[in-house]
């Protein structure tokens, strides 16, 4: 089988594409393609807790961390003790990250509204109804296990 014909090397192929646009888009405007999106994942009225970005980006903890630091130090976040649970941390947005979260909401909605010219409905619906089924057996069925193949 030709890497041009896997699942995973044209998911991957697509994705480093699209991070490709956003980072281009993002250096203008002089954050990254991942600190936009944290500021998209970041709740504008009660902060966010530290703890649950993560699971949200798809990015360890200790990546986080640091993109947390980065961000904080660009003036876009500030992180304070969590008023009912001082051992919890929130993440807030300054003025200056909200600006730029909207400069990233804008460049994914964008996106989206394009791909969605290009591509007829129901061959969107089909797109995302496939990923959700790709992404339900990555999660719930654990495939390599099967396989035989050890690690």
């Amino acid at each position: 089988m030709k890497p041009v014909e896997t699942i995973d090397y044209n998911i991957k192929v697509a994705w480093l594409n699209i991070n490709r646009m956003y980072n281009t888009v993002a250096y203008r405007h002089g954050i990254s393609t991942a600190i936009g999106f944290v500021l998209l994942n970041i709740d504008d009225r009660t902060g966010s807790p530290a703890t649950k970005l993560p699971s949200l980006l798809g990015l360890e903890p200790n990546s986080l961390s640091r993109l947390l630091k980065s961000m904080e130090e660009k003036g876009l976040i500030r992180r304070e003790a969590d008023q009912n649970d001082k051992r919890m941390v929130r993440v807030w947005l300054t003025d200056l990250g909200k600006e730029k979260r909207e400069i990233s909401r804008l460049t994914v909605r964008k996106f989206n509204e394009q791909m969605m010219e290009h591509f007829s409905p129901e061959k969107m619906e089909t797109f995302f109804e496939v990923l959700r089924e790709i992404n339900y057996l990555l999660e719930n069925k654990h495939l390599l296990e099967t396989t035989g193949i050890r690690s």
